[in-house]
């Protein structure tokens, strides 16, 4: 509860809301957030308002307001001047569910006597819930609001949820145009699944019917045709218009000439007005005299001009385009529920990075890159109960984190799935060869610039690794993998493991009394107590190596972290034999540095620099790697020589450290913070 947002920005102190809202109780004073100031900036970031906001609080707007009234329903939002039918649909979906309505909208919260003008909402941003604080003014025009608001104009929970969701990506326009899956998502902490009905599978029905079972939001839409000139069609549903399904079942029917069960689904749209479809069991249409009037009250049918409409499975599938399906994490169903426990999925979830030069890989069209992408081994060992195929139903969601909050284009994403079940000792993580004489089982529909590609499989018990990647090389942005299966998965990073490795043999030095030549190189330089400082150590360094290398000299820090690799009496100074041993490992890493610059750049990118230090005995996974370039790697995402043994040092340094403690070989030990931040400061 209470945090910052994404990380993504600083945003000063975390709002407490407990806290401030006992404090404005204690003044007296009403809340006013100087996070989201109630200004201009505050709903439009790339251009001035089109007319004059004015801010007002609720009881400046109506008499006798309230935060909720009468219950939270579907019918009780409705869209106003801001373009984000795709929040409406989600808000309405989870009005649906008592229990992600609460996670979502916290209780306590009323305008009564005891009133601080201070609210607080909850939404699920890439893997975790975070505590979005706002006060509550509100955008009007006119004296009514804005934007969205509820259908009774004494109620604001709808018009505070949308500020606080336009709050948590900088502004209101920047809730201008989306996906419907997207907002579904940060309501409920789901996995968003996408149709194109013309290609939907053919148990899509089922899929609906179960999605229904477990409380799964669910939305859809038409997608804009520019040969189209109106927006509203023939059939009185809108082109490039977030509806929300607020219902899939079968439905009993009787004709004069047959009895039996008829595909059923229920649509809203969240303008809440009369715009609703005009066609087969639409309000009050012929059709509904073959349904019983039990089975009508069952339904909850209503004739209202509320948006909200009956249409059956067929024409469903044919009149709209896309499906979205929220599949609820397992934290976000009810525990006492137990028709929902039996029903719910099992997940597995992954944070990672595509970082330039490193991680960055490409999709497999890059062949000799592909493989430097992160990795994930999944397993899957238990079929689905109602599967006649003996398979596992597992969806594979990839998303992008953050562009929508840095007002960034989405990059083009996807991923791969190979098949491991029947290769023997395959390396890991897999490396170029294996993807040159394997081809993939399953993969995503397509690379495209959305916030998360989601697809469903259908897949054999075995093992897979899956392979999460941007369509270009070297397209940075975080990321977040997710798994959802009917049966328990065991999802891993598909890496090695940090640590030592084998060091590769050092040719022979070419010239005769190198060591004896380096000996007295030192001696010469070594002051009277035959020790040679940070400083005359730097001096000798950069003479002997720009010659060889293009550079313009070790840092201090560098220089100082040499001494602190092997300096055993901690003086700050080297003598002869501490400078040979300092001496033995540059030839090694200057080696293997030349090694693998096969370009002669006297640069390393990152796909380059994770083989160089394996060749010196020091093994990074993918994680360790990402953060190696964040911090030795320039703009381009490279790493020059002196930032290569620099980063040699250090892990040299800390491995060394960690290998003496680890006496029991169980990769765990302890280390006070006094001992840590000593180590730390020295090397």
């Amino acid at each position: 509860m209470n945090e910052r947002g994404t990380g993504l920005r600083s945003r000063g102190e975390v709002q407490d809301f407990d806290k401030l809202r006992a404090q404005c109780r204690r003044s007296g004073r009403l809340f006013e957030d100087p996070e989201f100031p109630a200004s201009d900036c505050s709903i439009f970031f790339s251009r001035t308002p089109p007319r004059p906001f004015q801010w007002k609080r609720p009881h400046e707007i109506t008499d006798g307001p309230r935060f909720i009234r009468n219950g939270a329903s579907r019918f009780d939002i409705k869209q106003g001047e801001l373009g984000d039918c795709w929040v409406l649909a989600a808000v309405a979906s989870i009005t649906m569910s008592k229990e992600l309505f609460a996670r979502v909208v916290p209780d306590d919260q009323e305008i009564d006597d005891d009133y601080a003008g201070i609210f607080h909402f909850r939404f699920w941003q890439y893997g975790r819930w975070v505590d979005v604080v706002i006060d509550d003014r509100l955008p009007t025009y006119h004296g009514q609001l804005a934007f969205m608001h509820s259908a009774d104009n004494h109620e604001f929970w709808s018009a505070l949820l949308e500020k606080a969701y336009a709050k948590l990506h900088g502004s209101y326009e920047a809730l201008e145009g989306g996906q419907a899956e997207n907002a579904m998502e940060d309501f409920s902490g789901g996995l968003c699944e996408r149709y194109t009905l013309d290609k939907a599978p053919d148990n899509l029905l089922q899929i609906m019917l179960k999605a229904h079972q477990r409380h799964s939001p669910m939305s859809c839409a038409i997608r804009v045709d520019s040969a189209v000139v109106k927006d509203i069609l023939p059939s009185g549903l809108m082109q490039g218009h977030a509806y929300s399904v607020t219902k899939a079942c079968m439905a009993d029917i009787e004709t004069p000439r047959v009895r039996g069960k008829i595909p059923m689904v229920r649509v809203r749209n969240p303008w809440g007005n009369e715009a609703e479809w005009n066609g087969a069991f639409s309000d009050s249409s012929p059709e509904w005299n073959f349904i019983p009037d039990g089975v009508k009250k069952q339904l909850g049918l209503t004739v209202d001009a509320d948006g909200e409409f009956w249409m059956t499975f067929k024409g469903f599938t044919k009149h709209f385009e896309i499906l979205e399906i929220c599949n609820l994490s397992p934290d976000s169903l009810d525990d006492d529920d137990d028709s929902t426990l039996a029903k719910r999925w099992e997940m597995s979830m992954f944070e990672g990075a595509w970082v330039r030069g490193a991680t960055a890989g490409g999709c497999r069209n890059y062949i000799d890159t592909f493989a430097h992408n992160p990795q994930y081994s999944v397993q899957l060992e238990d079929v689905d109960e109602d599967d006649e195929e003996g398979k596992c139903t597992v969806i594979v969601a990839l998303m992008q984190k953050n562009r929508r909050a840095q007002n960034l284009a989405c990059l083009q994403i996807g991923f791969c799935i190979y098949d491991l079940s029947d290769s023997h000792c395959v390396p890991k993580p897999l490396d170029v060869n294996f993807f040159r004489h394997n081809a993939s089982v399953a993969h995503a529909p397509a690379f495209i610039n959305l916030r998360e590609v989601s697809c469903r499989f259908k897949l054999p018990p075995g093992t897979y690794c899956i392979i999460p990647s941007t369509f270009e090389p070297n397209e940075e942005s975080e990321f977040l993998i997710r798994i959802f299966s009917e049966k328990a998965n065991n999802m891993e990073e598909n890496d090695e493991e940090v640590g030592p490795g084998r060091v590769v043999e050092l040719a022979p030095d070419e010239e005769p009394g190198h060591e004896v030549q380096m000996s007295r190189a030192f001696l010469r330089v070594a002051g009277d107590n035959q020790e040679v400082d940070w400083h005359v150590l730097k001096t000798a360094l950069d003479d002997l190596l720009k010659g060889e290398f293009m550079f313009e000299g070790f840092s201090k820090d560098t220089v100082r972290s040499m001494i602190a690799l092997v300096d055993a009496d901690n003086s700050g100074q080297l003598g002869l034999e501490e400078f040979k041993s300092l001496w033995s490992s540059i030839r090694l890493w200057k080696s293997v540095f030349r090694r693998h610059d096969r370009s002669g750049s006297c640069f390393l990118n990152g796909f380059e620099l994770r083989s160089a230090l394996n060749e010196s005995g020091y093994h990074v996974n993918s994680n360790l790697l990402n953060s190696l370039m964040h911090r030795y790697g320039d703009r381009e995402g490279r790493v020059a020589f002196d930032d290569f043994i620099a980063c040699a040092v250090k892990m040299k340094i800390y491995l060394e450290l960690f290998k003496a403690r680890d006496l029991d070989g169980d990769h765990r030990v302890t280390f006070t913070l006094d001992e840590w931040m000593r180590h730390g400061l020295y090397s």
